[in-house]
């Protein structure tokens, strides 16, 4: 086959510029998976459990192999995405800080940015982060919400809201209520009442978080695997990925798939003893400084914008989406925002070269990683306990230890992590040690 002109691919990323510059505000729609892991989606590999409608963002859109998040679980890692903020720049370090407060009442959210420019936002799913009124979804950006405050049952759900009707959380008594399916039609019907004004869609799914919990209709998708977490996780799976399919065929069935920004990101890597999510060749889990619990699916797609079925190797992180959204919407954040993240449009296009981060960064209490190149410099659960250094370009399973060969380069990323360390905040909330009982009441004293 003939190599295209470097005249054409340039002609092209002018027009695609071009195109970005001029065009309408996009609307935005930000899917965002629950305790996924990063080897669970046929686009990333898996066999076992179908994903066609996942998929199809990969296919039509740029699927990024080295996707990361800021922090390497829930409540932390939608701190990071909303704000475009390393979520320890303000102390949103834990969970616990959506247990005791809530997302920090001096960070703005990309709801609250987007409405200033005239969008409709609304976030349907888990929130996880605050249930006290300032800092519930409709204070902080979003006309409405649908969703649960935190962690849940898929029936039965807890800490439910409707908005629509009270910002108090009401039990849901309907046994044939599923979140995923409910959150998938109020999707629908929110994207339907739409009357021109450009929209973002936060929809943060609670799977495949715990309890693992599916209808049986999905079970019996997946006879063939025996009963078990295995089998309800696959379920689980096929269920979110129906639900994403029905808003992705809304959007195209309202004629709006090349005006909208799709992003499709887990909130960390899979917790793999607890529900089967596996992390693929990464090591570590969830809540680990590893690969396995930073490194996560991240997909991203804009027809006629962003190229179909690129392949993007550089990495990228969940910081990003708020400054690559609000320059795609004609505003992009001044520097006084502080952000963190960065506009990868440019990165994904080909129109600008090189690494849209040069250097990222992890904190989680004692733990903590830096990656500069591809180097990175890890101290984690299930490691050594002191910094080890592998070479990421050769050893993405982290298997090579290269500290005692590389003391220069140990030294280097040290003293860039120590200097990050620095600027970021102590934490606001520590969560209590998993294996802490509740303290019981007093008893009564004897009449």
């Amino acid at each position: 086959m003939r190599a295209v002109p470097w005249i054409l691919l340039s002609l092209s990323a002018y027009l695609v510029a071009a195109r970005t510059a001029t065009a309408a505000p996009p609307n935005v729609l930000v899917i965002y998976a629950d305790d996924l892991g990063w080897g669970e989606l046929g686009c990333q590999g898996n066999r076992e459990i179908p994903t066609p409608h996942i998929d199809s963002l990969a296919r039509d859109g740029v699927r990024c192999t080295q996707g990361y998040v800021a922090a390497t679980y829930c409540s932390p890692s939608r701190a990071g995405l909303l704000t475009g903020r390393y979520p320890t720049r303000f102390g949103h370090e834990f969970n616990a800080v959506a247990q005791q407060t809530g997302l920090h009442l001096d960070e703005t959210t990309l709801a609250t940015r987007l409405k200033a420019l005239g969008y409709a936002t609304v976030c349907i799913g888990k929130w996880h982060l605050g249930g006290k009124p300032p800092y519930l979804p409709t204070a902080r950006g979003f006309d409405q919400f649908y969703g649960t405050l935190g962690n849940t049952p898929f029936f039965h759900p807890k800490q439910f809201i409707d908005s629509r009707r009270s910002t108090e959380v009401v039990p849901v008594d309907d046994p044939a209520f599923y979140t995923t399916e409910a959150y998938a039609q109020r999707a629908v019907e929110w994207l339907k009442d739409r009357k021109g004004e450009p929209w973002f869609l936060y929809l943060p799914f609670n799977a495949q978080h715990a309890p693992l919990e599916a209808p049986q209709k999905y079970l019996d998708r997946f006879a063939a695997i025996p009963e078990g977490k295995r089998r309800t996780f696959a379920a689980m799976m096929s269920a979110m990925d129906d639900a994403i399919g029905r808003v992705l065929e809304t959007v195209r069935a309202l004629g709006q798939e090349e005006n909208t920004l799709v992003w499709f990101i887990a909130d960390n890597g899979g917790p793999t003893a607890g529900t089967t999510s596996g992390n693929g060749p990464l090591r570590g889990f969830k809540m680990t400084t590893f690969e396995g619990g930073p490194r996560v699916p991240f997909l991203v797609k804009w027809k006629g914008t962003l190229p179909a079925g690129k392949v993007y190797d550089l990495p990228v992180m969940n910081l990003d989406v708020v400054p690559t959204v609000l320059a795609a919407a004609g505003k992009p954040v001044d520097a006084a925002a502080r952000l963190d993240g960065v506009d990868i449009l440019p990165h994904l296009t080909g129109r600008a070269p090189g690494r849209p981060h040069e250097t990222l960064y992890w904190r989680c209490g004692e733990q903590w990683a830096v990656r500069k190149g591809d180097w990175k410099l890890v101290v984690s659960k299930g490691g050594s306990g002191k910094p080890e250094l592998y070479d990421l370009s050769s050893d993405v399973g982290e298997q090579r230890d290269r500290a005692a060969a590389e003391p220069a380069k140990v030294a280097e990323l040290q003293k860039l992590y120590d200097a990050w360390n620095a600027e970021q905040a102590p934490p606001s909330a520590r969560d209590k040690p998993a294996n802490q009982k509740k303290k019981q009441p007093a008893a009564a004293p004897a009449a």
